[in-house]
């Protein structure tokens, strides 16, 4: 049986998206109450009915959260220009080489916006 399990971790920050054209609103300053879904698959080892320790999840994802916390996301090296499809390359980057099976990324800024990585 192969599975999906899918975890959420939230962290607040500040950014700026100095792409964007002179005059609109996200090249100013602001803020977001980011959600993060980390996403890892693969087959449920029949004996033990799991796939996934989700402590290995958090574990993984909690100490990057902590860094990007509270801050400004464009201070962070490699998110100087923190779109969500940046940000969520960036994520992929950096717990892929962590979580075998990581299959998703994907970063909500808002209730109605998001963007999905595959890691291709």
């Amino acid at each position: 049986m192969r599975i999906t399990l899918k975890r959420k971790f939230d962290f607040e920050a500040a950014q700026h998206l100095p792409s964007f054209p002179e005059g609109h609103k996200c090249r100013r300053v602001h803020g977001h109450s980011f959600i993060l879904e980390v996403s890892v698959s693969g087959s449920v080892e029949p004996k033990s009915g799991l796939f996934y320790d989700h402590g290995k999840i958090a574990a993984e994802v909690r100490p990057i959260i902590e860094k990007l916390d509270h801050t400004s996301l464009n201070d962070t090296p490699g998110l100087e220009n923190p779109t969500l499809e940046v940000m969520t390359k960036w994520f992929w980057d950096k717990l892929s080489p962590r979580l075998p099976g990581l299959s998703e990324i994907t970063l909500h800024e808002t209730p109605r916006a998001s963007c999905t990585y595959h890691g291709d």
